[in-house]
């Protein structure tokens, strides 16, 4: 970039992101990034694994003996906006006229995915007493507007600003599940799980969240109001913390034509990462575990038994493969190995930690294959819950190559896959499991020092995608996803489990499923 103001310079330095940077995504823009190779999907016994019921027992033994020994986090990416959640109702308030027709059809509609589906069955949503309340203190009752069939404002008080403004709120601040006696928030449901497996010996529950900063007071409000009950309830102590998305991670926004997109003022037009730049916020953290799983990914306490056993199984799974990992990285940073040693690490590295080596492995000399295997282990672990995909969009768990010819297990997303080519389409038709994000991260090496995450991402990797800004259209770059290209170099290995750990709210009419009605 060459035309740059001193007002641009100062704007850059403000975020703090480096030149080079912006002129690499510049390049990006230019030339767009490729589909992801994949080799062949991930499926039970080539490269996901399966246990019994037995097995997962005694890896929920193995965690909960062995657990105290490190320090625990939950990590709670829950800076999203819930704007996607309302979209039929944002569309419906701007388009309904209020005919005897649209009523009649409203009053009659069956499609659990509709606004009037919604309606019909407000009474039975966690919000139905807030919005109750907020009716009151308009001069009605909620009972009154739905008898006067005023459905777009129900609809608008649910979304408005000056009513529950749940069409501006972030998801971890909507009200989720009923109960007797209480409507949880997103945020509070994590509480919950994060009190039943992932609290130390001390009786300390660590859970980080990550927000946008325009909501923190909000996030604070609502928290300093929990967290002494669920203190009480659980005896214990939360360390709740929170991150922002840093200004570093943005992104240059560009025209058609792949130059720098300025505002109406003449300023650079930069926009937030994505979801992959939280692998900074990530890197930011001193724990040595971490399990990390989206915001709306919960279910009521009936249903949550078999979330905590395997949260606790892949929790155990990864104690014992960072434990045996240490113990062969020690012997391999000696570097005087046993014959029967190295075969041991090399079947170890193939078989638990998944790790595909390849054929001229055979051909390096010794110290070569010690260097080799060094390199291999010594990296992030993480273990990912798989479950079988019953046809909801989104990436799954695949074998892929890069761009250097290094075949690895990836979560991949379905924006990164060549649809049209008939070999690539007829492994992703052939996939048999699909990405809930129910993943446990060991992020120290075996010498207790943390490794700095951003060294393992694959900047081959990224998003391009068309947006507007008053009235112009813009390419927009997000970040390689958190666990798609930022965890690429990760040792990484899947886990199935049960489809009841998957339960997403993407949709408000999602909190109207039999999985989310307590």
């Amino acid at each position: 970039m060459t035309d740059l103001s001193p007002k641009d310079f100062d704007l850059i330095e403000q975020k703090g992101i480096d030149i080079e940077q912006i002129n690499k995504q510049i390049e990006a823009f230019k030339r767009g990034y490729p589909f992801v190779k994949l080799i062949a999907p991930a499926t039970i016994g080539d490269g996901i694994m399966k246990y019994s019921e037995e097995e997962v027992n005694e890896l929920i033994e193995y965690y909960d003996e062995n657990k105290d020994n490190y320090d625990l986090l939950k990590f709670v990416p829950a800076s999203g906006a819930a704007s996607r959640m309302f979209k039929h109702l944002f569309e419906f308030v701007q388009t309904y006229k209020a005919t005897s027709e649209e009523i009649s059809v409203l009053e009659g509609d069956t499609d659990p995915n509709s606004v009037g589906f919604l309606l019909q069955n407000l009474h039975k949503m966690a919000f139905y007493e807030d919005l109750s309340e907020m009716a009151k203190t308009k001069g009605t009752s909620l009972e009154t507007m739905l008898e006067l069939k005023q459905f777009d404002k129900v609809i608008q008080m649910i979304l408005s600003d000056n009513g529950l403004g749940y069409g501006n709120l972030p998801k971890a601040l909507l009200r989720f599940h009923r109960y007797t006696g209480e409507n949880r928030f997103a945020i509070e449901e994590h509480l919950v799980e994060a009190a039943h497996y992932c609290t130390s010996e001390f009786k300390v529950s660590k859970v980080h969240f990550t927000i946008s900063g325009e909501h923190k007071n909000n996030f604070l409000t609502v928290l300093d109001e929990l967290i002494p009950v669920y203190e009480k309830r659980f005896g214990l102590r939360y360390e709740i913390s929170f991150s922002e998305q840093k200004p570093s991670t943005d992104t240059i926004a560009v025209d058609m034509e792949n130059r720098p997109f300025r505002n109406d003022d003449g300023s650079l037009l930069f926009r937030p990462g994505g979801h992959g730049a939280l692998i900074e916020n990530l890197n930011d953290l001193k724990e040595e575990i971490i399990f990390v799983k989206n915001i709306d990914n919960i279910v009521p306490d009936s249903l949550r038994s078999e979330t905590y056993r395997y949260k606790k199984a892949i929790g155990g799974l990864l104690l014992q493969l960072l434990e045996k990992t240490f113990e062969y990285l020690d012997i391999l940073d000696a570097g005087f190995l046993e014959s029967h040693e190295l075969d041991e690490i090399i079947s170890f590295a193939r078989h638990n930690l998944m790790i595909n080596i390849p054929a001229s492995f055979d051909g390096l000399s010794e110290m070569e294959k010690i260097d080799y295997l060094y390199g291999q282990l010594n990296r992030p672990v993480r273990v990912c819950g798989m479950v079988k995909n019953e046809g909801e969009p989104g990436g799954g768990p695949f074998w892929v190559e890069n761009s250097e010819g290094v075949v690895s297990l990836q979560i991949v997303e379905s924006s990164q896959m060549d649809l049209k080519n008939e070999k690539q389409a007829a492994i992703i038709n052939n996939a048999s499991h699909f990405n809930p994000v129910d993943l446990v991260c060991g992020i120290y090496d075996f010498k207790g020092h943390k490794f700095n995450l951003p060294d393992f991402v694959d900047p081959h990797t990224g998003f391009i995608s068309k947006k507007s800004k008053d009235g112009r259209d813009l390419k927009a770059l997000e970040l390689p996803g958190l666990w798609n290209g930022a965890m690429a170099d990760w040792i990484t290995v899947f886990v199935e489990t049960p489809l009841i750990t998957f339960n997403p709210v993407k949709t408000v009419n999602d909190l109207l499923r039999p999985q989310h009605q307590a």
